[in-house]
């Protein structure tokens, strides 16, 4: 049998059409940039995610770098965030001039450490990042009141939250702004790369809609410096269609792992942790296990495709050296990337597939008795 990590191919057969139609309405249009599409996605995913307010950009990059700019944050400022991420997490931070501060993380959920906050805050801290990797979110209400304390603003990275909750409340409406990938292996991925930005600050708002472009308000009045981070037409087509069927393949997503964690309880694997209050929508199903390397490889000896994310933390990343980190550091963070391992997950995975997968790892581990 033949597991892929991610079959886009199976998601996107049923949406052609549809998909088809929207694309040739605006070609015939030729309205390409910020028009009725973008603007209604804009509004309907700000909407589902609990936002006042939605914008679409180019990127999930950039909708982190857009937002931290729109907050004022800049050289000599610091963001407080985590090691264990995808790059564009502390990538935004740096690209706005500021310095990201790293904190460890917590040992059940592989997410921020909260209790560590507070105790890197300084006289430069302008700003929290955190991140709800995987698909769970971040234990927010008390970082929440530690940033209200501090003065602080806080910026959601929900790259990979796409309705994820927390006490009932999606991912984009819990902190002061969030920014999103649509990335095309995403919950909700375009056909390339696009992102979003979510707030309830109207204030804010308007100026992140500046800085995507150009910091201009009204064409050619350029009111403050910004760059070109638009969404295009298609790719909010694309998002259009398959938005409608985001809560269903959540649901799906969340049955698989379920299953996953059913038939691999009497493996020596840990499973992902998932807190009572929060409603995870396993962007990736990750576990940690013995062997990671070995099991991997083995693994796609028998047409199963895995992923590790992410092998190296970033304060151990050659672009962070400058700032001072070393190896020992961050212990859970090393602990946990040093066994991590994506297996495959997608809302058209197969339960056939699950169970295959899971007695491949049997199969390996049964192997690998000591």
């Amino acid at each position: 049998m033949n597991v892929p990590f991610v079959d886009l191919k199976k998601q996107y057969a049923p949406l052609k059409q549809e998909i088809f139609a929207g694309f040739e309405k605006v070609l015939d249009s030729m309205q390409l940039f910020l028009g009725e599409n973008v603007q209604t996605l804009e509004k309907d995913f700000a909407q589902y995610s609990g936002a006042a307010y939605g914008i679409g950009v180019s990127d999930g990059t950039a909708a982190l770098q857009i937002i931290l700019r729109a907050m004022g944050v800049g050289p000599g400022d610091e963001v407080i965030t985590v090691a264990h991420t995808f790059i564009a997490s502390a990538e935004a931070i740096m690209l706005t001039g500021a310095k990201p501060v790293f904190v460890d993380i917590d040992p059940n959920t592989w997410l921020m450490d909260v209790s560590q906050v507070e105790g890197k805050i300084t006289s430069n801290t302008k700003a929290i990042l955190p991140v709800h990797l995987y698909g769970q979110t971040v234990d927010m209400d008390p970082l929440m009141d530690i940033a209200k304390r501090h003065k602080l603003w806080v910026v959601e990275d929900a790259c990979q939250a796409h309705g994820a909750e927390y006490k009932g409340r999606k991912a984009g409406s819990l902190g002061d702004a969030a920014g999103f990938s649509f990335y095309f292996s995403k919950n909700l991925g375009a056909y390339g790369e696009g992102g979003f930005i979510s707030t309830n600050n109207e204030d804010l708002a308007k100026k992140i809609r500046m800085i995507r472009d150009h910091g201009s308000g009204v064409r050619y009045h350029h009111d403050m410096l910004g760059f070109n981070g638009r969404l295009d037409e298609l790719q909010a087509v694309v998002l259009r269609v398959k938005l409608k069927h985001l809560p269903e393949w959540n649901v799906l997503r969340r049955a698989h792992a379920k299953q996953y964690n059913q038939l691999l309880s009497g493996l020596k694997v840990t499973t992902p942790f998932e807190k009572s209050e929060n409603s995870h929508v396993y962007h990736l199903y990750v576990i940690r296990t013995e062997n990671r390397d070995e099991l991997q490889n083995f693994l796609k000896s028998k047409g199963v495709f895995t992923g590790i994310h992410y092998p190296i933390p970033l304060h151990l990343q050659n672009s962070m050296a400058y700032l001072g980190y070393k190896k020992g550091d961050f212990p859970v963070t090393e602990e946990v990337t040093s066994d991590i391992l994506s297996l495959p997950m997608y809302a058209d995975l197969e339960e056939e597939q699950v169970k295959y997968v899971v007695e491949m790892v049997a199969e390996f581990q049964a192997g690998n008795k000591s």
